[in-house]
């Protein structure tokens, strides 16, 4: 596989591919949906949430830790995870300004 080349784009670029890579699975958007409905910190309710088993639920919660939306903590011998307002408002910044740079009209092919 070749060089992913990511010098040859944007920091804000880069960022905004970055942070829809660590959105890109379904699992991890009923997990941030768990977590935003539930506005609290969740300490193991997730496997029964989302139906799929702990190994997988505990990667995609990695995932999603490891991109700073959520973070952890350790709680006996549980660790809960909660949405980090400050990533997720970067997040939401991010994305509604990607978006609203777009003006589509009825000229496109």
């Amino acid at each position: 596989m070749g060089a992913s080349k990511t010098d040859l784009f944007t920091e804000q670029q880069n960022e905004l591919a970055s942070m829809a890579k660590a959105l890109a699975h379904p699992a991890r958007i009923a997990i941030l949906q768990y977590l935003v409905k539930t506005n609290a910190c969740v300490c193991g309710d997730l496997v029964e949430e989302l139906g799929l088993a702990q190994a997988t639920t505990s990667q995609h919660l990695k995932e999603l830790k490891n991109a700073g939306i959520i973070q952890g903590t350790i709680e006996g011998a549980s660790v809960c995870y909660c949405i980090n307002p400050a990533v997720w408002k970067q997040y939401k910044q991010l994305f509604n300004s990607f978006f609203g740079e777009v003006s589509l009209g009825n000229k496109c092919c």
